[in-house]
């Protein structure tokens, strides 16, 4: 079946149409238009104003990843993700938000012990002392036998080499599920925070003592934390300020898309392994946002602005409101304070919204083309065959319109100047194999299927090239895997990096 609804009659005029997207386009949004009707094309409209040059070179957008539950932390002049990727623990460095997709990828650990080999979830490392301190989930291959690990490195590098130190486990937890451990530093001491049994949920949230970043030194007192849904409470992380220290956690099943952010707070004098102590803020900080098409944003981390002056929040989230632990992305975004000096997280912006880089990225002037030819930089896109247009995707499409075509041989040909490109666009119960080529080199095949729909899904990354101006080059091939209903390719946002 077609990979998009029917779209909307037109409802506004054309110089409505025109001065709406491009106020939104200064601003930096990607706004949803009044849709068009689908119809063929051979060549994209017009652009109605790009960005500066100078405004796209200190901008970027979303995705920094594909993968879920991510960790980040800059230092030492670059910033540093890992994300869960269940067999290993992967780790990308950038000097700038704005490359971190394109960041090659560094397997920092692998283990041979059987017990604890797969499903390796939630990777996070500290620096204590010279040596970072990874902490990490992982299991058998059956789930109810996750437990907590730690690794130390080799040296002063987030990176590693990475040796096996501990298991954690609290005495009165000692063999118990656990998963997602995060470190509470709380008056010149270390707490191991983590979601596991206990009597409050099977993912309840526990805080343990611990005597060093490796020794779990005492019992696990439970937190008995609100969260709007009966099952999970996961994924702690703390922020200290304004004489309180926060705990942010997940709330909910992941694969729903009611997955959310709440929070508790604690006086910085105040013993946590008091569960009294902890303030429960009332509903959640941070969740989803239909208008923008953001759902089940969660599972989260805190970072500084590389000149330390601003706060960041990195999460995953995903295009789709179906229940599903597929296309979880990893984003960033800003946050402020509130004058009653807690948190404000403001909502998830859409993803591929234009934001401004960090204070202190030095940036990489990277650019995006959009399928209808407008473009923040020196790009545009051509098409030849037969083509359909339109603003049905909605949320789920950057500018919120997309071009798409099942016609074997139909082409889009995108024009760019930089070292490379990424492709995004929708992915789709009805979507098949696409032929795409740099510079009329060989073809790689694409499918641009997948079981659920989802937006700006990262079909294709280019390899490295040469700077100066290239072609990315995709070809319908009319074909699809059996699981396909169709065999439609979609075309979206192109991402150019400098």
């Amino acid at each position: 079946m077609p990979p998009h609804p029917p779209d909307a009659p037109r409802r506004t005029a054309r110089t409505v149409v025109f001065l709406t997207a491009l106020l939104a386009l200064l601003l930096g949004l990607a706004p949803a238009v009044p849709a068009a009707p689908a119809v063929p094309v051979a060549a994209p409209a017009a652009p109605p104003g790009p960005e500066s040059a100078a405004a796209a070179a200190g901008t970027f957008r979303n995705p920094l990843n594909t993968g879920p539950d991510p960790f980040m932390t800059h230092w030492k002049g670059a910033y540093y993700l890992t994300s869960s990727q269940n067999d290993r623990i992967t780790m990308w460095r950038s000097p700038s938000l704005s490359t971190l997709l394109t960041a090659d990828p560094v397997t920092v650990w692998t283990d041979t012990d059987a017990s604890r080999n797969k499903n390796i979830w939630a990777p996070e490392f500290y620096r204590f002392g010279d040596r970072w301190y990874l902490y990490y989930t992982a299991d058998d291959g059956v789930d109810d036998h996750h437990r907590l690990y730690v690794l130390e490195s080799e040296r002063d590098d987030p990176a590693g080499p990475y040796h096996f130190k501990a298991k954690l486990a609290p005495p009165n937890h000692k063999d118990d599920f656990s998963i997602d451990a995060g470190v509470l530093q709380h008056n010149g001491r270390l707490y191991l925070a983590y979601s596991g049994i206990n009597q409050y949920q099977h993912n309840g949230l526990n805080i343990a003592p611990m005597s060093d970043p490796y020794t779990v030194s005492g019992d696990a007192v439970a937190i008995d934390a609100a969260g709007g849904c009966p099952e999970v409470r996961e994924g702690p992380e703390f922020l200290y300020r304004n004489g309180r220290t926060w705990m942010t956690y997940s709330a909910c099943d992941t694969g729903k898309p009611d997955y959310q952010v709440w929070m508790m707070s604690l006086s910085q004098t105040a013993d946590p392994l008091v569960p009294g102590n902890w303030r429960q803020h009332p509903g959640p900080v941070f969740s989803r946002a239909d208008d923008r098409g953001v759902y089940g944003p969660g599972h989260h981390a805190f970072f500084r602005s590389p000149d330390g002056t601003e706060d960041w929040i990195v999460y995953h989230a995903k295009t789709t409101s179906a229940y599903t632990y597929g296309n979880r992305t990893t984003r960033a975004q800003k946050f402020t304070w509130r004058t009653d000096g807690s948190p404000d997280f403001g909502r998830p912006l859409a993803l591929g919204a234009t934001q401004d880089l960090p204070s202190g990225d030095p940036a990489s002037g990277n650019y995006w083309i959009n399928d209808d030819g407008r473009s923040s930089g020196p790009g545009s896109v051509t098409y030849g065959g037969r083509w359909n247009s339109g603003t049905g995707c909605a949320t789920q499409c950057f500018w919120s319109d997309d071009h798409w075509s099942d016609r074997a041989g139909a082409t889009a040909t995108f024009s760019f100047t930089g070292t490379r490109i990424a492709l995004l666009s929708v992915e789709d119960v009805g979507n098949g194999y696409a032929a795409v080529s740099i510079d009329g080199g060989p073809e790689t095949r694409v499918d641009f299927h997948g079981a659920l729909r989802a937006g700006e899904v990262l079909q294709y990354l280019s390899p490295k090239l040469p700077a100066g101006p290239h072609t990315l080059r995709v070809r319908v091939t009319g074909e699809r895997n059996p699981q396909a209903q169709a065999a439609h390719v979609s075309i979206d946002r192109a991402e150019v990096y400098s």
